[in-house]
């Protein structure tokens, strides 16, 4: 029997399997067909490593996705500082309840808090449950917020409230952001020991020019990226996600991953052929993670075809530009699957 994940395609005597159309799909090689994963919340059950774990392996084998990013709640890291959030009983964000920052001074003061502990080793008692069902035959990429967002959040849903702290009070801002990517880095490594293939590092509400300008991103945002990226530099399938509209993808086409993923979609963002180019890299993406919940499958196909025809299905997996809404219809996830389970790289 071959092992779940592999393709009838040989490469000389080998069946090929996920891991290995990942790898070659980053190295910008031949692939037997184009990979493609997609990845969402279930809000109900991210409050425990068990349920979120079961959520992953259940959504894992209804979809057969080449690559499982776990998707935890984005909570977690704001509250191993002390932020509070309400509990959703609907499939929704939870809401924040009061945050644990309110000055520089008190940014500066925060702890260096174990990232084996707490909300972090719920987080790695999850990966490890995840690898352990299904690591054998999928790469499992750990989710890490980079330093200056979970700063800022820690700081409340504001983001004038970090922009002013670093205008008054710019050491103490950084000495707060040296302590979370510190924190970061060793969580990140602790990933990678758990089973993690890499981590998908996501710059949240920052990697945006509707947030910062480039100049304060250079000073308050990259360093502390770095710092994070370095710790797990020997991870194959490590991936930068750039978040929001007017993104930032042009500054940190230099970090040091395997592939970049960014809403093609947004406004005044790259698209998968510029991304390419910027990088000379991988890219993921491809489908509009807001549309995919009220498309049609045929529109959702189209989107695919589109991303093939940019890309030519070369150093290129289909995903969406973020996490796909819970209501999202498996009609339209699978019109997305169907599309490349027959494209091979041009």
């Amino acid at each position: 029997m071959r092992p779940r994940g592999a393709h009838n395609y040989r490469r000389g005597r080998c069946l090929v399997t996920k891991k290995e159309r990942i790898r070659a799909a980053l190295a910008g090689q031949e692939v037997d067909r184009v990979p493609a994963a997609f990845w969402g919340h279930d809000f109900l059950r991210e409050w425990s490593p068990e349920t979120l774990a079961a959520s992953t392996v259940e959504r894992y084998r209804r979809y057969d996705d080449d690559l499982i990013k776990l998707n935890p709640r984005a909570t977690y890291y704001y509250e191993a500082w002390g932020n509070r959030y309400d509990r959703p009983d609907t499939q929704r964000q939870p809401r924040m309840l009061a945050h644990a920052v309110r000055s520089a001074t008190e940014l500066a003061a925060l702890p260096e808090v174990d990232p084996r502990t707490g909300p972090f080793g719920e987080q790695l008692e999850a990966l490890r449950l995840v690898v352990q069902e299904v690591g054998a035959e999928v790469d499992v990429l750990q989710t890490v917020f980079n330093p200056i967002s979970v700063a800022g959040r820690l700081m409340g849903t504001d983001l004038n409230a970090l922009k002013t702290a670093a205008h008054e009070d710019p050491a103490a801002v950084h000495t707060g952001l040296a302590t979370i990517a510190r924190v970061l880095a060793r969580y990140a490594a602790a990933s990678l020991e758990a089973g993690a293939s890499g981590i998908f590092f996501a710059t949240v509400d920052w990697g945006t020019t509707d947030a910062a300008g480039e100049d304060f991103y250079r000073e308050f945002g990259r360093p502390y990226d770095l710092q994070v990226l370095h710790a797990v530099r020997g991870a194959p399938v490590n991936v930068l996600h750039v978040c929001r509209s007017h993104n930032l993808l042009r500054l940190l086409v230099d970090y040091p991953v395997a592939a970049f993923n960014w809403d093609a979609h947004g406004e005044g963002n790259p698209s998968l052929a510029e991304g390419l180019r910027l990088t000379g890299r991988a890219v993921m993406g491809g489908i509009d993670q807001r549309a995919i919940a009220t498309a049609t499958p045929a529109a959702v196909a189209a989107q695919a075809q589109e991303a093939l025809r940019q890309t030519g299905g070369r150093r290129f997996i289909l995903a969406g530009g973020c996490a796909v809404p819970p209501e999202t219809p498996e009609a339209n996830l699978r019109a997305a699957f169907e599309v490349v389970h027959g494209a091979r790289a041009a």
